[in-house]
């Protein structure tokens, strides 16, 4: 009975360890908070302010290390206009020429106050169409005589983020079009990179932006992937994406061989 007692311990210890070691996302992309992202877009009173704002810790939105240095990765902003329309491009460097890009905030102007919003993760870290956008509802009851108190309704609605004052600051007559000016190994003296959190307590953090943003599977801001979509930056060193790693060699002649192997695990806390 003894030994029958301490084997399953042996084994509930392994499965527990196993278990502890693989505390990953399905998905390398969801160590970025898409939700937290526009939460911190919304409160920022310009890109510069905003790229300044996803690259600190205690605001719980970056936790990517997409290179494996034990670091937490710089996010550079970077906003490509065409007419009323922009796209602003979410990026990180992986060694002094490859550059990976996150995710993007597509907005369009669609009134003299009315512009809507969306933000995409990239296909390489998120699964296809990973889209969140700003969360509201209309509450409305229906019908309803006596004592009969009709049919309470709630529908979803979609948000004008004409006066988020990011958005105002961009289409403003003076605007002057923003790119990060940091490079790899090139970082403002104010960033103070940290060790990536588990996932497991990463999501909990992230638990508050989620309350006012949502997933949404229709794509609104369709003009803004056209603008984006020609300059997209892709690795190809390092493709990270359903807990692995797709390393991508090539040869001298050219070659291309992609090889699958086993994820790191991350860092803890």
């Amino acid at each position: 009975m003894k030994k029958i007692a301490t084997l399953l311990l042996v084994v509930l210890g392994l499965t527990t360890s196993f278990a502890q070691e693989d505390d990953r996302p399905v998905n390398t992309g969801d160590n970025f908070s898409l939700e937290g992202a526009l939460v911190l877009f919304k409160k920022s009173n310009s890109l510069e302010e905003f790229e300044k704002l996803l690259n600190e810790e205690n605001n719980n939105v970056n936790n990517l290390d997409l290179n494996n240095d034990g670091t937490i990765d710089y996010i550079t902003v970077d906003d490509y206009q065409e007419g009323e329309t922009h796209a602003i491009v979410l990026s990180t460097y992986l060694n002094e020429t490859e550059k990976q890009d996150i995710a993007t905030i597509g907005i369009e102007k669609n009134g003299a106050e009315n512009a809507v919003l969306q933000i995409e993760g990239d296909k390489d870290l998120y699964a296809e169409n990973t889209i969140v956008e700003p969360s509201d509802v209309d509450e409305t009851i229906n019908g309803g005589k006596g004592p009969d108190l009709g049919k309470y309704q709630v529908e979803q609605v979609i948000v004008n983020v004409w006066l988020w004052p990011s958005v105002r600051f961009i289409y403003a007559p003076k605007y002057v079009i923003w790119h990060s000016p940091w490079r790899w190994n090139v970082y403002p003296n104010w960033f103070r990179p940290w060790k990536p959190y588990r996932y497991s307590v990463f999501y909990g953090r992230c638990a508050p932006h989620r309350v006012y943003y949502r997933r949404v599977p229709t794509r609104r801001v369709v003009v803004a992937q056209k603008v984006y979509a020609p300059r997209r930056h892709r690795s190809t060193l390092v493709i990270h994406n359903r807990r692995g790693t797709t390393v991508v060699h090539e040869n001298r002649r050219g070659d291309v061989k992609a090889v699958r192997v086993r994820g790191r695990g991350r860092g803890r806390r």
